[in-house]
């Protein structure tokens, strides 16, 4: 038995050498697309070099659309933040268009903050709409991994608060 027992611990110790492994070089993994076009995101705009390419890293993967699929709809649990690559979405608030958003634009911030129900449906409006999608929980543990990520966060996220006040105040 005592052989088999460290047979074990040699494999259990070999599986988390490699899940280490495995985790640094998704760490390291930087999507330079994502990076040049996250500079552009009003919500990541108070980063830094190494901040964007540290929220980069967060996009799991990009997703291809069909003209009229739902990417998103109104009501749904929020759990991704997309940055739209190629082609465009429409949002819609029930049956009507309140934006259409293309190459560089973003939808789901919210979904990276809060945990409230997605405010609108979001359907592609073209084949070959593509989006970089970066679950929440990827951009949580690149704020755990540099806390600085989330005061440049929040700060657009007060100067956008201050604009809304100042305009209801108007």
């Amino acid at each position: 038995m005592p052989a088999l027992k460290s047979g074990a611990n040699a494999l259990s110790n070999q599986t988390k050498t490699i899940s280490r492994q495995l985790v640094l070089s998704l760490d390291k993994k930087t999507n330079p697309q994502a990076a040049k076009m996250l500079a552009g995101v009003p919500l990541f705009a108070g980063l830094k070099g190494k901040q964007i390419k540290s929220v980069a890293s967060a996009f799991a993967r990009e997703r291809s659309y069909n003209a009229g699929e739902v990417i998103e709809k109104e009501g749904d649990s929020g759990v991704a933040f997309y940055l739209i690559t190629n082609g465009s979405v429409e949002v819609r608030k029930g049956e009507k268009m309140v934006a259409k958003l293309g190459r560089g634009q973003f939808f789901g911030e919210m979904a990276l903050i809060d945990k409230q129900p997605r405010s609108a449906t979001v359907v592609s409006a073209e084949s070959g709409t593509k989006a970089l999608v970066m679950p929440v929980w990827n951009f949580r543990a690149a704020v755990q991994t540099d806390p600085t990520v989330a005061m440049g966060v929040m700060k657009e996220l007060a100067r956008r608060l201050r604009e809304t006040t100042n305009a209801l105040s108007e």
